[in-house]
Formats: structure tokens, sequence, C-alpha cells
């Protein structure tokens, strides 16, 4: 099985650690849970498989911790690694940047064809996301604010995805 980095940006105890731990836990043993304010290069190399989160930070911005971290990000070898993304945002107050932090890190990432975890933007709200690429978001979105009804589920679903999106 390969070895799988879970990468948030934002607090310990904030909603978007707790949705890390959450798809942790729904992997297995082999996911380990970083804080991106504390990882360098190494953390990121050393897993074959990515999943990288992030909250809608502001008006759509990623958290500030990726900020400063998206560029140690792709200064790593990415090519030969599969990546997940998933994205925290309010699309009842923020509808016109819903998610837009996780789309931030796509536009970023050098190897798009990389990534895994595409999911509907059916059941949502929002008038745009740059996260959105042809009625998909590019990762799983989550809104625990106007919809934490449905948190755990998306949750759930979108783990048995990437599992076999990346034949984990």
């Amino acid at each position: 099985m390969s070895q799988i980095g879970i990468f948030f940006g934002g607090k310990d105890n904030g909603t978007t650690a707790k949705v890390a731990r959450r798809i942790q836990e729904l992997i297995g043993v082999d996911a380990t849970v970083h804080n991106v304010g504390g990882a360098a290069k190494h953390d990121v190399e050393k897993y074959d498989f990515l999943v990288l989160g992030t909250a809608a930070w502001g008006i759509g911005e990623m958290h500030s911790d990726w900020e400063r971290f998206i560029d140690t990000l792709i200064e790593a070898d990415l090519s030969k690694k599969k990546i997940a993304l998933f994205g925290l945002g309010d699309q009842k107050i923020y509808p016109e940047s819903f998610v837009d932090g996780m789309g931030t890190i796509f536009c970023r990432l050098p190897y798009k064809q990389n990534v895994v975890g595409f999911t509907s933007t059916r059941g949502y709200n929002f008038y745009y996301s740059t996260a959105e690429k042809e009625g998909n978001f590019v990762g799983l979105a989550i809104d625990d604010d106007s919809q934490k009804e449905f948190t755990d589920q998306r949750i759930k679903d979108w783990v048995v995805q990437i599992k076999l999106e990346a034949g984990i």
C-alpha cells in the first residue's frame, strides 16, 4: 500500500484539521496528517499519495499557511505522486468564491493530470468557484457552515473514490 500524506493549513483544532483527521481515519494506518505551517519539502517527498486541504480564507484565498507553503510544495518532485484535494468554504456567505482556496492549490500544481477525486457540484448552491472545472470540483468541497449534515457522508464517499482512483 502507498504511503499517504495528508497536508492541511489552519489551526490544529480547526475544522480543516478535523476533516483531515477524519480522512486519515477512513483511509487507514498508512496515512499521516501534517499541518503545512510546520511542514517541509522532505515531508512531501516521502509520500506516494498526497491529500491537500485548505479552507477558503477571507474572500476565497487559500489559508495563510498555504500561502507560505505552496512554493515549497511545488518545488518538491510531484511528477509520480497521486494528489487529491479538499477545500472548505461557506457557499451561503461567500457564493462568489466558494472553496476558492482549493482552486488556487489546483492551479499552482505542476502535474494536474495526477489529481484524483473530482466531485460533482450538484447539491451545492454557489455561483462561482475557481475550484470548479467543467461542472465538477477539483476535489472534495465541504461546507461545514451551511451543510454540516452532509459533511461526514461526503467525506466517506470521497475517501472510497480516491482510494479507487489512486489504486490504494
